[in-house]
């Protein structure tokens, strides 16, 4: 054995790899391999690893329904809502079958991003919405943290109160 020889460690890693692919054969139920592959018979899938509950910031219109609580004389409302879902998909539409079940007509929604990606872009972030992101997260919910009225204005138009 040479200098070179003693500076190179042995190769641990095929057999690692052997170990966890036996690990993950014995954790693989039949009908899990018949699920994911589509057939049966093929070698195990891999199991896909569960994505993580993010918090998306939310702002949702209303518009008028019976019943729906808004304020007198208002034609509508944005909702700041601070919604939990494994992507803005299911936040989005978590958000809007909860308002639906609140009696409240969702018109449009659009996405601001996670905690992490409004940091990313330079959005300064209270401590106290940072408190309802992390309720948001923990009680897998759907927060309102704010509502402004929308009312019609003279003209025709929306406006919002001072």
């Amino acid at each position: 054995m040479n200098d070179d020889d003693k500076s190179i460690p042995k190769d641990t890693s095929t057999a690692k790899l052997r170990e966890a692919s036996a690990e993950d054969a014995e954790n693989t139920s039949p009908e899990a391999t018949e699920a994911t592959s589509g057939k049966s018979g093929d070698k195990p899938a891999r199991k896909k690893t569960p994505k993580r509950q993010q918090v998306f910031t939310l702002l949702v219109e209303v518009g008028r329904k019976a019943e729906d609580g808004l304020p007198e004389g208002s034609t509508g409302a944005a909702l700041m809502c601070y919604a939990s879902g494994i992507d803005e998909a299911e936040a989005v539409r978590e958000t809007v079958a909860v308002l639906k079940l609140a009696d409240l007509a969702p018109l449009d929604v659009s996405g601001y991003g996670t905690l992490e990606e409004r940091l990313a872009e330079g959005h300064d972030i209270p401590d106290e919405e940072r408190v309802l992101m992390d309720r948001a997260l923990s009680e897998n919910a759907v927060i309102v943290a704010q509502m402004t009225p929308f009312y019609e204005t003279p003209e025709g138009g929306k406006q919002r109160p001072n």
